[in-house]
């Protein structure tokens, strides 16, 4: 699989398939060599979790411990099944890249490939 995604921390996608199509959320974590995005409130899935002792925990008053149960959590979805959504057009798009001239040298930026837009995805 290709060690890089189009999408970046912080995108706004839609999901293409699965439980949640149609729905759109902001991407959480992305995973280059897993080829799989994390996206915020969408791919929930519910895992049991054990009462556990924090790490962080101040020293006065004893260990603090978190609580266990059934915890829903954003699962991992494979970056083929989202697509980015364009800022400016607010449609779900394909992604392309431009060369841009910039004062150290050249930049490869992300653009919008929808006929009437074709603006800049990275402001």
């Amino acid at each position: 699989m290709a060690t890089t995604l189009k999408l970046k921390k912080g995108d706004v996608v839609q999901m293409l398939a699965g439980k949640d199509r149609g729905k759109q959320g902001r991407v959480i974590d992305a995973r280059p060599r897993d080829g799989k995005v994390i996206v915020e409130n969408l791919n929930i899935v519910k895992r049991h979790q054990k009462p556990r002792p924090m790490r962080d925990s101040s020293r006065m008053g004893g260990t603090q411990i978190a609580p266990g149960g059934i915890v829903e959590r954003a699962a991992a979805v494979s970056a083929s099944n989202v697509m980015l959504v364009c800022p400016t057009c607010k449609l779900p798009t394909r992604v392309g890249y431009e060369i841009k001239e910039a004062k150290g040298g050249t930049v490869k930026v992300r653009v919008c490939k929808r006929e009437g837009c074709r603006q800049e995805i990275d402001k």
